[in-house]
């Protein structure tokens, strides 16, 4: 299988596609490909999961450098036929070179796997500071809306549309400033300045639906082609949300949310400067040429647009950046510490690292029945293994918060292939529900509320749940998916 992914990934042909693309026949990168195992890396807590991916934080134990390790699963890529999209991200991220952008710093890869080591964040996502802070202050929305733009303004200068631009995907160091991240979505227009290699793109077409529901534009759901004036309609949805705590166009579900994008259904909190709802209201035009940064006049009218009056552009990043909130820690069985522990990489890698078998001893992946490796699709921890059976892998994992009446108690919310729908004590280690699977949705329903609420529904109870990071259409597809398997 490793020699069939290389011989897909190889980033050296004897042909050229043509196209007006800057394409090139042999390409030097400037992120080197090591030969390095997974096991010179101490891996630790998981920053953030993908449809293919996930990311840790890796600290090099010859070096003590901390990285951010994207670990890319070469079986579901192939499945899915993501190959050119993972070479696409690694060819821009290797030519991309500005403050406001992570870096990519060499790639690996092993059997299972393929490695990009990125800038490591540790202040988090600008999701997690909302979120910790309820809203932000508008001089400190100001500030991380004018670090995104001075990004965006070098992103689309050359010739790059992002498509997934977020709260979740803008990263901040541990200073406090702004990086944006996950390249997986980017488009090269027809003008890009970035060497485009045979056979990695991103679609076919360019009105191609990517990114996230309530940060779409309503131009991408017409199925219009993709432009700068995209990423633009997407900053204004983050300044809204850094302004008021959540979404413009935040609704009950998928359809919903899309209705009121398409409508252009927004409303205003009352605590809304007059600069700031104009801004937004700018930005949220529902033709993509007249959004400030897109039309002729370029980002000069987007820089100097009333909220950004006195930043400072020559200077930004030497500015004192707003101070982080950091998160809470609880002292209880409701601790999220279990995701921050330090995370170990038996599951991925070769396996050929030797795992604990539970009584103190070890065993060999190759003469441990139990042991299974999972697809990275989502965060998995090794101490969830213990509650999988021989054959059986993960499809989903999330650490949600189970609403009842009284008390709101957080769980791992595990589906499996088998499938199997579990949530755990994420601190006792031991199964507090097994909701029984049914392939029947009159049996086994779910119901989503909001981004981040979902019930679901069986004969004999109703359970909710709260996913922080506004995943519940990801369960309702993923559980719906196995059903129709």
């Amino acid at each position: 299988m490793e020699k069939d992914f290389d011989s897909k990934l190889r980033i050296e042909s004897n042909s050229s596609n043509g196209g007006n693309l800057s394409r090139s026949k042999s390409f030097a990168f400037r992120a080197p490909q090591e030969n390095f195992t997974i096991q010179e890396f101490e891996l630790g807590r998981i920053y953030g999961v993908g449809s293919y991916s996930k990311v840790v934080r890796a600290r090099k134990k010859d070096s003590g450098i901390v990285y951010a390790l994207k670990i890319m699963d070469k079986k579901f890529i192939t499945k899915e036929n993501k190959t050119n999209y993972v070479k696409l991200e690694r060819i821009v991220l290797d030519q991309l070179d500005h403050p406001g952008i992570v870096r990519l710093f060499f790639t690996f890869q092993d059997t299972f796997s393929l490695y990009m080591a990125l800038e490591s964040c540790e202040g988090g996502e600008l999701f997690d500071q909302i979120t910790r802070k309820g809203r932000l202050p508008e001089d400190e929305a100001r500030f991380y809306a004018a670090e995104v733009v001075d990004a965006l303004e070098y992103i689309h200068g050359m010739g790059l549309i992002h498509r997934d631009i977020k709260p979740e995907n803008l990263l901040l160091t541990a200073e406090g400033h702004i990086k944006i991240a996950n390249f997986g979505s980017v488009k090269p227009m027809q003008d890009s300045q970035i060497t485009i290699l045979p056979n990695a793109s991103s679609d076919d077409k360019a009105c191609t639906f990517v990114g996230t529901a309530a940060y779409v534009p309503p131009e991408v759901l017409n199925s219009s082609p993709a432009t700068f004036g995209n990423d633009l309609w997407a900053l204004g949805c983050t300044v809204y949300q850094m302004l008021s705590g959540t979404s413009p166009f935040k609704d009950a579900s998928e359809w919903l949310i899309f209705q009121r994008i398409i409508a252009r259904d927004i409303r205003y909190p009352n605590y809304f400067s007059e600069e700031a709802r104009d801004l937004i209201d700018q930005l949220l035009d529902i033709d993509p040429t007249r959004r400030p940064g897109a039309g002729p006049d370029g980002y000069d009218s987007l820089k100097m647009h009333p909220f950004f009056r006195g930043v400072d552009w020559k200077n930004l990043r030497a500015q004192n950046p707003p101070q982080l909130a950091l998160e809470q820690k609880a002292h209880s069985s409701d601790s999220d510490d279990v995701q921050d522990s330090s995370w170990n990489p038996s599951h991925v890698g070769d396996g050929s690292t030797r795992q604990h078998d539970g009584n103190g001893g070890s065993a060999s992946s190759s003469d441990a029945g139990h042991v299974t490796r999972i697809a990275s699709i989502d965060s998995f921890d090794s101490k969830w293994q213990q509650f999988l059976e021989p054959g059986e892998s993960v499809l989903m994992i999330s650490m949600v918060k189970k609403i009842q009446k009284l008390t709101n108690k957080k769980v791992q919310l595990i589906l499996t292939n088998k499938p199997k729908l579990i949530y755990l004590d994420p601190s006792k280690l031991v199964v507090k529900g097994n909701i029984i699977w049914s392939d029947n949705s009159n049996e086994l329903n779910v119901q989503v509320m909001s981004p981040s609420l979902f019930k679901i529904f069986t004969p004999k109870k109703v359970l909710s749940f709260e996913d922080v990071k506004q995943r519940a259409m990801q369960w309702k597809k993923a559980i719906e998916a196995l059903q129709n398997r």
